[in-house]
């Protein structure tokens, strides 16, 4: 059965409190008028609370931008998965590019998704390659250091919590998108190995795609095979914006 196409806006760490609110009831608004579509919006940590409460009965998944891989300890600064879901959230990304870059490991990756599906959350895992792997050719290869250590804290039970972002670093924040021929080249190459792995289970999870996002292209996006949804930076945040995406997903096919 084709799951519904997700829309997810990570909001990184960008708005305060009142923008927060007003971008939330936007986003649910928009969610409740056009219901195709999965939306999920991800704020930072301090506005859970504010976000929580400006979503409350609508059909909009709140979520963490990630959390430590320790249920508990001397970790200043960090969350913990289980902190995330008493703040009200459902979902969480886990080893998003910005957090690889300051100096997560795939190894904890693995680690935190781990600890998200054991606090019972939804969780995107993150993978995708820098511009220097895609120019020797090395994209698959990354992807598959990165799949692996995931694989390696999850079992077929896992599956119907799991999704996939695929988000070539080069092209996040940056203004250059992957073509939907590259993004489907990925997403076909880790659909691949997740059937390896678990068979046709393999086929559950959707895969996403990541990196300048926009209403522009978004629909062509979307149409690339193999692509099951869009994680979204800057374009979710700005209402009107937020709106296109989930309109153009509600128009368009799943994957």
């Amino acid at each position: 059965m084709t799951r519904p196409i997700l829309v997810a806006g990570n909001w990184k760490m960008h708005l305060l409190a009142d923008e927060a609110d007003a971008l939330a009831i936007e986003v649910a608004l928009a969610a409740g008028e056009l219901t195709g579509p999965d939306v999920a919006v991800f704020p930072s940590a301090t506005l859970i609370g504010t976000v929580r409460a400006a979503l409350d009965e609508s059909r909009v998944t709140l979520g963490a931008q990630a959390c430590h891989e320790a249920a508990k300890g001397a970790h200043t600064g960090e969350t913990s998965a289980a902190m995330v879901a008493d703040a009200g959230c459902t979902a969480m990304l886990a080893g998003h590019s910005e957090r690889r870059a300051a100096g997560a490991t795939d190894e904890q990756v693995g680690l935190r998704v781990r600890a998200g599906l054991d606090a019972g959350l939804r969780v995107i895992a993150c993978l995708g390659e820098q511009l220097a792997d895609r120019e020797a050719e090395a994209t698959n290869a990354v992807l598959d250091r990165q799949l692996t250590a995931i694989l390696a804290e999850i079992d077929e039970s896992d599956l119907a919590s799991l999704d996939l972002a695929y988000e070539p670093v080069w092209a996040i924040g940056t203004g250059r998108t992957a073509t939907p021929e590259i993004a489907s080249e990925a997403h076909r190459h880790l659909r691949a190995r997740m059937v390896e792995k678990f068979g046709e289970s393999g086929n559950e999870p959707r895969i996403l795609y990541g990196g300048s996002v926009k209403p522009a292209n978004v629909s062509e996006l979307l149409a690339a095979p193999g692509v099951g949804g869009v994680l979204v930076g800057g374009a979710s945040l700005d209402g009107a914006s937020f709106r296109a995406l989930i309109e153009a997903a509600h128009t368009g096919r799943g994957s």
